[in-house]
């Protein structure tokens, strides 16, 4: 069961799956050849500055973009559940982002990227977008995530910020997968004031990296 509201340029529809009630607010295009679903990750929800950024940007290249809350953050609950639960939310949302027709880019960030890897092949995702993939926690390389990443199955991009401490561009291992690093990039591609880059800069290296690959999947 879904329910849609729409605004000028969005439409907000609440979609309920196994793990809850989630959420997606579309960002339609007028010719759209694709759609980028993107999740947001264990600490923030879809305000974060590469999700808007990529809503704000995307439509006018043929990509309808979806930004989707999981259940639990719909909820108003503070703390992530577990992948499972995590996987389970995303599996429930993926007929709407589906029902369009159009081939689906599955993406998130942080902890929303790796949902999106593990789940890639076994939902059809077209390829998958990973901004901010969580390699490892904070000070444990010993606990990668890496399995999680080359296993995507499909063509993926990851987006890292240079100095994200839950994996800097360099630590990443050879795969197939296309990397695009944020210069001076923490988590959640904040930079700092004295970067020789500006956090404007930052945003658009990482609008421009999507745009040329999504219009390389046709």
């Amino acid at each position: 069961m879904t329910h849609v509201t729409k605004t000028a340029g969005t439409a907000t529809e609440t979609v309920e799956t196994d793990a809850g009630t989630a959420r997606i607010t579309w960002h339609g295009a007028k010719k759209a050849r694709l759609v980028l679903a993107v999740s947001h990750g264990a600490g923030g929800g879809i305000e974060a500055r590469d999700l808007v950024a990529l809503a704000e940007v995307l439509p006018a290249h043929g990509v309808a973009v979806a930004r989707v809350e999981q259940p639990w953050r719909v909820a108003g609950k503070k703390l992530a559940p577990a992948p499972k639960t995590l996987d389970a939310g995303w599996r429930g949302i993926w007929p709407a982002l589906a029902k369009p027709g159009l081939p689906v880019i599955s993406g998130g960030r942080s902890a929303g990227a790796r949902v999106a890897c593990r789940t890639a092949t076994e939902l059809g995702a077209r390829a998958v977008l990973a901004l901010g993939f969580p390699l490892h926690p904070p000070g444990k390389p010993e606990k990668s995530r890496a399995g999680e990443l080359l296993g995507a199955g499909v063509p993926t991009l990851v987006v890292q910020g240079g100095n994200d401490p839950f994996g800097k561009p360099e630590e990443f291992p050879d795969g197939p997968f296309e990397l695009v690093e944020v210069p001076y990039g923490d988590h959640g591609f904040a930079v700092p004031k004295r970067a020789d880059i500006s956090q404007d800069e930052a945003v658009s290296l990482i609008t421009d990296a999507v745009v040329e690959w999504t219009g390389s999947l046709g």
